[in-house]
Formats: structure tokens, sequence, C-alpha cells
């Protein structure tokens, strides 16, 4: 079983009392840092917002189908009042505990399923190659998503694709979408669509830009539709780093390199991961 599906497990075995980070991570073998990050990449939900997720469904179900009081399965829910409840009944499904039971059903509501990781499934990995680069400067159009809310990144490239080829100083024709923590965060990330750059003078208005710094890389490749890319960096984060030796380098968490073996209009063909490792 690879760390995110062992992370799942405990997850699934014990989300009904308070469980903590440290102990899922333990669970995983990974650092509570990377077990945040991979466990976004991979299942698109945050841990904390897939426990809420779970727990608030389960909830629900017991609205609908138990005689419990509503301050018993918010009690059961691990909330420690009706009110406290409540907020966070109506924030996941848009309407209270209490309009839930008068309804009777759930058929209107997303309810969050276990996710299922089945590892037999995944794409086989091919093993990197590594590569040890100088300090990019990268400038683009970066944005903070949820794990749960990364809908928007497809127009975020779509806007940065209107400057590629005219940023002044752009280095090459090779794009680069880059993660990295949103700061003070544990729920959502940072992306940024960028292209290398000799110097921050003259960007186009709203573009940033970030600073890597002297480091080296393993080189994963994805094939086939940009859309799966999420199963390659499960296994390269829930399989290949924790047994490989290497330690992940900090920044950025990952970067993916698209060059002319990609394909933007169709968004298929062939995308490098960039994991940076500590020397």
């Amino acid at each position: 079983m690879s760390a995110i599906g062992r992370a799942i497990w405990f997850i699934e075995s014990h989300f009904s009392s308070d469980i903590s980070l440290d102990e899922i991570a333990d669970t995983a073998g990974l650092s509570r840092y990377h077990l945040s990050r991979v466990f976004g990449l991979t299942t698109g939900h945050s841990i904390s917002g897939y426990i809420r997720g779970r727990r608030l469904s389960g909830a629900a179900l017991a609205l609908i189908n138990s005689s419990s009081t509503i301050l018993e399965v918010a009690l059961d829910a691990g909330y420690g009042s009706h009110e406290a409840f409540t907020r966070a009944f109506r924030e996941q499904f848009g309407m209270t505990p209490d309009s839930l039971r008068k309804q009777g059903h759930a058929r209107n509501l997303v309810l969050l399923e276990p996710i299922r990781m089945d590892d037999t499934r995944l794409p086989k990995l091919d093993a990197p190659r590594f590569e040890t680069r100088p300090a990019m400067l990268l400038a683009g159009l970066a944005e903070t998503y949820a794990y749960e809310a990364t809908q928007g990144i497809p127009s975020l490239w779509q806007k940065f694709n209107q400057q590629f080829g005219h940023i002044p100083g752009q280095v090459g024709n090779v794009a680069y979408g880059v993660c990295t923590q949103a700061e003070g965060e544990t729920d959502s990330f940072r992306y940024m669509s960028a292209a290398e750059v000799t110097a921050a003078d003259d960007l186009p208005e709203g573009f940033t830009t970030l600073k890597l710094p002297p480091q080296r890389y393993a080189i994963f490749t994805h094939r086939g539709h940009v859309s799966g890319i999420s199963a390659t960096v499960h296994q390269i984060f829930g399989d290949w780093l924790p047994q490989s030796g290497h330690q992940h380098g900090g920044l950025p968490d990952m970067m993916e390199r698209y060059d002319d073996r990609f394909d933007p209009h169709t968004g298929t063909g062939v995308t490098e991961v960039w994991i940076p490792l500590k020397a």
C-alpha cells in the first residue's frame, strides 16, 4: 500500500475521533510537511478538509436515518456545540442540519465518499533522471488554490499563454507549472504558470517572479493527458521518494515542465515532473 493509501486507511479508521496530523504522518511514513503537500496534490483534498467532509457526510446520513438529536449527531461528529455543528454543516452543504432532517433525504447533497486508492491501476512510473540546475528566475501568473478547488488552473494557463513567447527576457520555449506552499496554510497551495527569464524588468501586468536556488532535481516523465498527472505525483511522493533514500529539497514542492513534446491545445503529450532534492 502506498503512503497516501496508508494515510487514507488511518483516517477512515479513526475520523470519528480526534486524530492529529502527526499520527497520520507516522502511519504514512512521511513528514507532516510532505504529507500535507502530497495528500492535497494527489487526492484533491486537504487532510483537514477530507476529515471534515467525511465527518459531516456521516452526520448527514445520521440525521436522516437515526433518531438521535441534532446535538447528539453533532457530538458524534466531533463538534462541541449545536451552533458550531450547524455553521460547519451549512458551509459544507449549503443548508442547516435542521433543514436536512425536515427534508428527509440527501439526494441534493454532495456527500464525500471514502477515497479508494487502487495502486494496481496506477500507471508505471519510469525511473527518474537527475539533473543539477543553477538558480532560475521564473516569471508568470500565480494564484492560491484550495486543494478542493483547483478548477481555475486551466484558466490561469489560458491567461499566461496569451503572453508566452513574448515575455521580456524569456529563456527558451519552455513553460513551468510551479507548486509551492501557501504561506501559513495547510489547506491550500500556490500555483504559478511561468517561464524562465533573465531579469524581472518590464514584465506584463499582473506577473510575479519566483527565484529558485541552485539545486539537484529528480525528473520524472508523465505521458498522456495532463489531467492525469496526479497519479504520477502520487507515485513519486507516495512510493518513490520514501523508498529512494533522498529527501525533498523544500522549494518548490514540485514543478511541471512543458516543452515542445506537450501540446497545450489538447493537453496531451509529455510533461516532466521535477522534484527538488536535498544535497
